[in-house]
């Protein structure tokens, strides 16, 4: 199920101002008391934040910021729940955000295949 607007401009609260939102989808952290989270994908950040026990989109705190220029896949697929590791963590993702994983990193790498710019002070 897609992100709602509504919870779109509760995780807008957590970002810097301007940064505009990619892509949103929760995961939940393997083996930990409290697993889920939200990862946020901006212009600028992939920011991880912490939905708490009783709600998987709600979000409640930040847990991590980290450069755009990381990959957050590759999501392995082979298992039962299709899973990812982003900085040393392991997240299990639901199939239909699967998808929305390979979309982000697939705009980082369409981001670094282009060519500089040959007048930037222009």
């Amino acid at each position: 199920m897609p992100v709602t607007s509504a919870i779109r401009r509760k995780i807008r609260a957590f970002l810097d101002p301007g940064d505009e939102i990619q892509y949103v989808f929760p995961a939940d952290l393997r083996g930990s008391v409290t697993p889920s989270v939200l990862f946020v994908v901006t212009d600028r950040s992939i920011t991880v934040l912490s939905t708490g026990l009783w709600s998987r989109r709600k979000p409640r705190s930040v847990l991590a910021v980290n450069p755009r220029n990381q990959r957050i896949g590759p999501v392995e697929v082979g298992s039962l729940t299709p899973w990812f590791e982003f900085n040393g963590m392991e997240y299990e993702v639901d199939d239909e955000y699967v998808a929305v994983v390979n979309a982000a990193d697939a705009d980082l790498r369409r981001r670094d295949a282009a060519p500089p710019d040959p007048l930037p002070d222009l």
